[in-house]
């Protein structure tokens, strides 16, 4: 597994954040780092530093009862942001930007003109519109990280992630994103929607 790490002289940091990627996580696990990577990568954006730094700590933290209470310095994005000012700073990059980036990751909805945040959030969701067996992979690796809730509540929850997404005017925001991934992403999500809501009959 190819994972582009561009602090040549941190691989101990490197070597932490893929311990961190590698513990029984289900779907937010090393897999899904290398795939956002290799997005980022496929975005033309495989140079920006702090993009690709951000990538590295977006889910560097990950726990599903993170931010259950609704408290904003509990949600996993946060945490993993306060780690990546905690862990990067001195370093000769804009700190600021990477922490800022991973916090962004959180709703995924960058501004108009951030070219930075279009591409990190384009690359964490392109997930969405992967062929179908991996679609199907990624579902049952993210019921697996909720596997402590029934399917019941499970289906409430994650119908309600994916009403939010498909509401969206545009689930991408690169060119190149909206082009490819666009479509496929609302087909899969559309007829998971159609699965969860069987499951509440």
């Amino acid at each position: 597994m190819h994972l582009d790490w561009p602090l040549p002289h941190r691989p101990e940091l490197r070597d932490r954040l893929v311990a961190a990627y590698s513990t029984a996580r289900g779907y937010h696990d090393l897999r899904h780092l290398a795939e956002v990577l290799q997005r980022i990568t496929e975005l033309g954006a495989g140079d920006h530093r702090e993009v690709v730094l951000a990538a590295w700590f977006h889910d560097a933290v990950y726990d599903t009862a993170a931010g259950a209470g609704g408290s904003v310095p509990d949600t996993n994005e946060e945490r993993s942001a306060r780690l990546a000012e905690q862990e990067l700073a001195g370093e000769d990059i804009d700190v600021v930007e990477v922490a800022r980036l991973v916090r962004l990751t959180a709703e995924h909805r960058p501004g108009p003109g951030d070219t930075a945040g279009e591409l990190l959030c384009d690359a964490d969701l392109a997930i969405l519109a992967s062929a179908t067996p991996r679609y199907q992979e990624y579902v049952a690796d993210v019921r697996a990280e909720y596997a402590a809730y029934d399917d019941r509540d499970f289906a409430s929850g994650r119908i309600a992630v994916l009403e939010d997404l498909l509401g969206k005017p545009q689930l991408f925001h690169t060119v190149y994103a909206r082009k490819h991934w666009e479509s496929p992403a609302r087909e899969n999500m559309a007829a998971e929607l159609q699965r969860l809501r069987e499951v509440l009959r």
